[in-house]
């Protein structure tokens, strides 16, 4: 077979899992703290056929080569819940279960601890931060006040290499790494949003799908003519 159906083909391939991201980053585009992901590839060639073994007439092909997250901020929002909360810098809110998140979306917990909205408690400077009291108030440093009280501080941390964080879905990400302290602001009644740009996913979308049109194009010409030569030897 033509080896540029194969070098047509890991192009066609790569455009395909460009449009899932696009695809995925615009239906969580309305997920707070969602961060959007992005995928890069690399070349490597492929050597012409030869006795010896030595590239002399090499082909490229394209591979992917791995997929991260941009963990650029979102714009915040204002909500006026008091239990609503937005980073503003660099970090992550500590979660039980070694997860982190962006999503400052907490409630309060039947069992009276502050937590998300799928009750994933969250972590103060003593554990599970358990919350009593009318008045919740929450300083840029986050501490927490209940009543007035000084009840706890909520854990902000940031790690030094975030590509070794696992996303686990939309809004939390995991690591056996406990992190180091972050120097980010709390801002209270505030939320952020994904990081996602709905109109530029949507052109990338069309020009990748483009793309993945021309290749396919390519290889079904590469098909024919491969036939065609098959064929006319054959007479």
């Amino acid at each position: 077979m033509n080896k540029g159906i194969y070098i047509a083909l890991s192009g066609a391939v790569l455009k395909q899992r460009h449009m899932d991201i696009f695809a995925q980053n615009v239906a969580n585009s309305n997920t707070t703290g969602f961060k959007k992901e992005r995928i890069s590839f690399r070349d490597y060639l492929i050597p012409a056929d030869n006795a010896s073994g030595v590239v002399q007439d090499g082909r490229s092909m394209t591979q992917l080569s791995e997929q991260v997250t941009d963990f650029s901020h979102g714009p915040s929002f204002r909500t006026d819940n008091p239990l609503d909360l937005a980073i503003n810098g660099d970090g992550f809110f500590a979660l039980e279960n070694d997860r982190f998140t962006r999503n400052g979306n907490f409630r309060i917990s039947p069992d009276g601890y502050l937590a998300t909205q799928d009750n994933i408690n969250v972590l103060g400077d003593g554990g599970p931060i358990s919350l009593e009291g009318n008045k919740i108030e929450i300083s840029t440093s986050g501490e927490i006040f209940s009543d007035g009280i000084s009840v706890a501080q909520i854990r902000v941390v940031d790690f030094e290499d975030r590509n070794k964080l696992k996303k686990m879905d939309g809004r939390y990400f995991y690591s056996e790494d406990s992190g180091q302290e972050s120097d980010a602001h709390i801002h209270q009644g505030y939320l952020e949003s994904s990081n996602v740009e709905v109109v530029r996913e949507m052109v990338q979308m069309v020009t990748y799908l483009r793309e993945f049109e021309s290749y396919q194009k390519m290889i079904h010409a590469l098909d024919e003519a491969t036939s065609k030569t098959i064929n006319e030897m054959g007479r």
